[in-house]
């Protein structure tokens, strides 16, 4: 793929630990592992060139990780990231091979105006992600959910997303992914507690009235 993502690292055959990898954080480096073959493949990946391209990657995007001249094909498995300092420590990649079928978390992508909303219903999406097995190929970077036809007090579940041949979801079918909720009239409810108020407040007057 032309358009894939592409990093660049050193193989890492020495100075290992937390030591270690303070020292290749502080050189603009990111420890990283490859897993997914026969033996995790251990190196550094440019931190500079990870961070300005980070918005570009989900947990199915396939990228092109070359390590002095080797291209792997790798998608992130996890990363531990630094939010005070606003760095990353480690990478884990995945290397997959073609022909060989891959499991991934795949972002989930609502589309359309639901009739429920346009009827003064509120959207909620639940579920932000499916676990898919395909081949890399197949991978789709998202899956796109129509939610047009949904009415308020409708949802539509796992089982209902349509995805592409070759393309298996693993994430339980009678999961909720959206539904079109009813908003809460709180106004009126407030203004009829008022009014109930009012009128017993009069009631208790005239009772009192009649007593005397």
């Amino acid at each position: 793929m032309s358009d894939r993502v592409i990093f660049t690292a050193k193989a890492r055959t020495e100075d290992f630990g937390s030591a270690g990898s303070r020292r290749l954080l502080r050189a603009g480096f990111i420890p990283a592992v490859i897993y997914g073959k026969q033996a995790p493949v251990h190196c550094a990946v440019v931190a500079k060139d990870f961070m300005m391209k980070m918005h570009l990657i989900t947990g199915s995007t396939l990228l092109t990780l070359n390590v002095d001249g080797t291209e792997h094909t790798v998608f992130v498995k996890t990363f531990q990231e630094n939010l005070l300092k606003g760095i990353v420590n480690h990478i884990d990649f995945y290397e997959v091979t073609a022909g060989t079928k891959v499991r991934a978390n795949v972002l989930i992508e609502l589309v359309g105006t639901p009739v429920g909303v346009r009827n003064g219903g509120v959207l909620d999406q639940v579920l932000h992600e499916v676990e898919v097995e395909c081949l890399p190929k197949d991978l789709p970077s998202v899956i796109e959910v129509d939610v047009t036809a949904l009415d308020i007090n409708e949802g539509i579940r796992v089982g209902q997303i349509k995805v592409a041949d070759g393309v298996k979801i693993h994430t339980p079918e009678d999961e909720t992914v959206a539904t079109v909720k009813a908003v809460k009239e709180e106004a009126p409810a407030a203004a009829e507690e008022s009014t109930d108020a009012s009128a017993a407040a009069d009631s208790a007057a005239a009772d009192t009235a009649a007593q005397k």
